[in-house]
């Protein structure tokens, strides 16, 4: 019976912002108290990206890749995946999948973005893009990993981060976070944005 109860219990939503700093954390704690994460986060990346399908996700995957890691290995495939934050708890994923055909084993790279990414801001899209890009080259997080991201995109620890507080906002306002979602903007209809 208890077995039943403890499978059944609803999960605590990942702390997204574990290894920050306490000073850091107690910076964006009054955001947190006064439910203003989301907006704060809409007003500072109010760009809504047009990356919407697995094509278009591939293509601009595509045009990073040409730009900063031409010799990496080709992709056979880019996509958002929806189970993905669920099952993995991830947000990308990078994988080699290897077949045989002929009689030689072949490898082909894949990545993949949670589908939540197809409604983030266009910062946030481009951050968890070159974070599986750069796997491509350095498969662990250390600084030569590090040092790729920053030079594909000099602000990616700032993005980082504010992805972390967009994803702790999504947590905090539940199923689908839409207030945090810079598509949402276009639906507010609260007296002090119309100003």
């Amino acid at each position: 019976m208890l077995r039943r109860l403890t499978m059944n219990a609803p999960r605590k939503p990942p702390n997204y912002l574990a290894g920050y700093s306490p000073d850091l954390i107690a910076q964006i704690q009054p955001l947190i108290t006064a439910g203003t994460l989301g907006q704060h986060i809409r007003r500072r990346y109010p760009e809504v990206h047009a990356v919407r399908t697995d094509r278009a996700l591939y293509d601009y995957v595509g045009e990073l890749k040409s730009r900063y890691l031409r010799s990496a290995e080709p992709l056979a495939k880019v996509a958002y995946e929806p189970r993905l934050q669920l099952v993995h708890q991830a947000l990308g994923t990078h994988t080699t999948v290897a077949r045989v055909q002929g009689g030689k084993l072949k490898a082909k790279r894949e990545i993949r973005v949670a589908s939540l990414f197809k409604d983030a801001p266009a910062e946030f899209l481009r951050m968890i893009v070159v974070h599986e890009l750069a796997h491509l080259k350095e498969r662990e997080h250390a600084k030569p990993f590090y040092a790729l991201c920053c030079h594909m995109e000099p602000a990616y620890h700032q993005l980082e981060f504010d992805t972390r507080l967009w994803l702790t906002a999504l947590a905090l306002e539940g199923d689908g976070g839409d207030a945090a979602s810079p598509r949402a903007a276009a639906d507010d209809t609260s007296p002090r944005d119309k100003g």
